[in-house]
């Protein structure tokens, strides 16, 4: 029964280092020689056809359809010139991964094969839709569905031994125009972002034409050999592991973090990485991260739609790495238990078409200004919806990480550390200021925001949103996540907050304030009104679940009960003011997310009832018969009780942990199957969520018991000291 795990156990110790073709040369060299961006364009495409592409991408401008011909003209040629044989639009469906469908870049015309790509091919397909979840937007036999080129992020190619292929990044629609995708919500809320943000900037500096929203996505992932990766059926269809003793040895020692990364995953990673930075990835860092097994890579800030398009990339071709070098790599939330699970930390931020960073504060009292506004602007948007920010990370997956040690409760808090929180009390509290409006910015310490800081970057790993000096990061999402999600959410709450504050403070212009004073006014009542998110301290504590009770923030601990934010009024309200999603398609990603709950607790529970009932019972059978045999032998012999009394309590411990077991999945079973008849998906995802899933935890603890007494002979699946440590 063993054999599996051994074999790969084997397989492991034999491993050798893999050799990876080194580009000679500098990364700028060839940094970005898989991309279609500027310039290849100059290259391929007519100078006037260049000019207005560059001109649509860098403004946002509706593409003028009569350039699509040339500009496929172009991407074709210098696809074919990267050995490309097929393209394919790229997109991003409600499954939470990316899909495609491969077509050929040829035609048959007059019995001859011809190289065609046409405009119409670039701009739009048809792939079909049926299915991909919808949340009742279009039914199963009508399998119409569109994408639409995105031109804001680059087409890449995609190398593989059977041949390259260009990608297109696109929007998914369907036939009546709604969104089936992640990119179409994120990019209506990057419009609506910008749009309410550069109005803020009049403000301050009416040079501001744009305003983006940037991020840089840290990813934390685990590498398991390929081998005893396959000997974990748990680990191939659930990306945990539902069983596992916790080893002598995990995270304790604090030895793993920053520390040497070892040679066979430094291979890999320089593998991957030189493949990305091919597509123009600009990944920077690598280090190990806290958990044995766990490391992390994150790449520099780029705008928004862009940086998710990349990080969706990312991790496909760090899987495809994988695989040459025998390794796979765990996007999942959490799949060892007792030790650090994983994150996608997203660092957010917006940008001006001038150059300047909204949330970096400048040499100039006025630049400062200017920062407080965006800054408490964000904090009161965050504040206003925490709920909605909550349901945008919430999975199956992600309920096992949060409020663990590494990661942020699911209490929505923010951290901008003590010296701004006193800025901000203050600010709140000086009425002397507002009088005397010409000394504002001296009174207020603008002019000492950058010493502030200096001394304020320190990041509280326990705060799901915390300020990092010139950025907020989002701690809360989930490695396996795609940010479009959580992204989109926070771009369209930061903008409808800063179309109220434009109201605010526009109403006491027109009552002849002074701009300054008027803003001030402003931002001191969004202070009174949001400070009770603000928390400096240990969001483990459960001192701090209480203090969040007072203080009235949601802690919704639960991915069905936090769902449910995305239709409520204020929700819908918030989508159509800012144009991001019709209350329909809202109602539509509320029952995906339902759906795809169920599916992945009832996998769990499918794959945790067989495992023990095919793998463990069976194995702590076959032991506790060699126990029975021992035992008699030595009664046999005449040997008095006391002399093998630990046999017999071993042998009655595995009879009792056996019989619980099978009890505990034939209970499972029984509940899985009254889920299932539940009358609608709400009442599922809550039945699978207190009812079916506390199981999995009970069935874990008797199983793992076990573990600990079964001779390692023939235990047959793979240890987490084995898993852990085979580098």
């Amino acid at each position: 029964m063993a054999k599996l795990r051994f074999s790969a156990l084997a397989k492991r110790s034999q491993r050798e280092r893999v050799k990876i073709k080194r580009f000679n040369g500098k990364v700028s060299d060839y940094f970005g020689s898989n991309v279609f961006g500027p310039q290849a364009m100059m290259e391929y495409l007519p100078g006037d056809v260049y000019k207005k592409l560059l001109r649509s991408i860098e403004t946002g401008d509706k593409l003028d359809i009569s350039i699509a011909d040339a500009v496929a003209s172009g991407m074709r040629s210098w696809a074919l010139s990267k050995g490309a044989t097929h393209y394919t639009h790229w997109f991003q469906p409600l499954t939470g991964s990316t899909a495609e469908k491969h077509d050929a870049f040829f035609e048959i015309e007059d019995d001859k094969v011809i190289e065609k790509f046409k405009g119409s091919a670039l701009v739009q397909q048809e792939p079909d839709a049926s299915s991909f979840p919808s949340g009742g937007i279009r039914n199963t036999f009508e399998a119409r569905g569109y994408t639409a080129w995105d031109p804001t992020s680059p087409a890449f190619i995609m190398e593989a031994q059977g041949g390259s292929t260009l990608c297109i990044p696109t929007i998914f629609v369907s036939y009546t125009g709604e969104a089936l995708d992640h990119k179409t919500p994120l990019l209506k809320s990057i419009a609506a972002l910008d749009k309410a943000a550069v109005a803020v900037c009049e403000y301050f500096d009416k040079d501001v034409q744009r305003v983006h929203a940037t991020l840089g996505a840290e990813q934390e992932y685990f590498l398991v050999d390929e081998a005893l990766y396959y000997a974990r059926p748990d680990l191939v269809m659930c990306g945990r592991t539902l069983s596992g003793a916790t080893p002598p040895k995990g995270q304790q020692l604090e030895d793993h973090y920053f520390g040497s990364i070892p040679t066979r995953v430094q291979d890999y990673i320089a593998d991957f990485e030189q493949e990305v930075w091919k597509l123009g990835i600009p990944i920077r860092t690598r280090h190990n991260e806290v958990a044995p097994s766990q490391f992390e890579c994150a790449p520099t800030f780029t705008e928004v739609n862009k940086a998710v398009d990349q990080n969706l990339l990312l991790m496909d071709v760090m899987q495809k790495v994988a695989e040459r070098h025998n390794y796979k790599v765990l996007f999942h939330e959490k799949p060892f238990a007792g030790i650090n699970g994983s994150g996608k930390h997203n660092n957010w931020s917006m940008g001006t078409d001038t150059g300047k960073n909204l949330l970096a504060p400048g040499k100039r009292p006025k630049d400062n200004l200017q920062f407080l506004t965006f800054f408490i602007n964000t904090i009161k948007a965050v504040h206003d919806y925490a709920d909605l920010l909550r349901a945008s990370i919430a999975s199956a997956a992600n309920d096992h990480r949060l409020g663990a040690n590494e990661a942020p409760p699911a209490i929505i808090s923010v951290f901008i550390g003590t010296q701004l929180t006193e800025m901000l009390e203050a600010l709140e509290k000086n009425t002397d200021v507002i009088e005397k409006g010409d000394n504002m910015y001296l009174k207020l310490g603008l002019n000492k925001l950058p010493e502030i800081l200096l001394d304020n970057t320190d990041r509280n790993r326990t705060s799901p949103f915390a300020f990092t000096g010139n950025k907020f990061e989002f701690r809360a999402v989930g490695s396996s996540a795609n940010s479009a999600a959580p992204m989109a959410i926070l771009n369209a709450i930061v903008a409808k907050q800063l179309r109220e504050f434009k109201r605010d403070v526009d109403a006491q212009l027109s009552k002849n304030a002074k701009k300054e004073v008027a803003i001030v006014n402003v931002l001191r009542g969004y202070i009174s009104a949001c400070k009770s998110i603000l928390f400096e301290g240990n969001g483990y504590g459960d001192e701090w679940v209480e203090e969040a009770a007072r203080r009235g923030l949601s802690n919704i601990k639960t991915t069905p009960e936090s769902l449910h934010a995305f239709v409520a009024p204020k929700a819908i309200a918030l989508f159509e003011e800012t144009g991001i999603l019709s209350k329909r398609e809202a109602e539509a990603r509320l029952e995906v997310s339902l759906e795809q709950y169920v599916k992945k607790v009832q996998i769990e529970s499918r794959v945790l009832g067989d495992l023990i009932l095919n793998q463990v019972v069976p194995a702590a059978t076959e032991y506790q018969n060699t126990l029975i045999k021992n035992a008699k032998g030595q009664a046999d012999l005449g040997l008095p009780k006391e002399a093998y009394q630990s046999v017999l309590d071993d042998i009655v411990e595995i009879s009792q942990r056996l019989t619980k077991l099978r009890q505990l999945v034939e209970a499972m079973i029984e509940e899985r199957k009254t889920c299932n008849n539940m009358p609608n998906a709400d009442e599922m995802a809550e039945g699978y969520c207190h009812k079916v899933r506390p199981y999995l935890d009970q069935i874990r603890y008797e199983a793992d018991k076990l573990e600990l007494v079964v001779e390692n002979e023939l235990w047959p699946l793979p240890k987490y000291y084995e898993l852990l440590f085979s580098h």
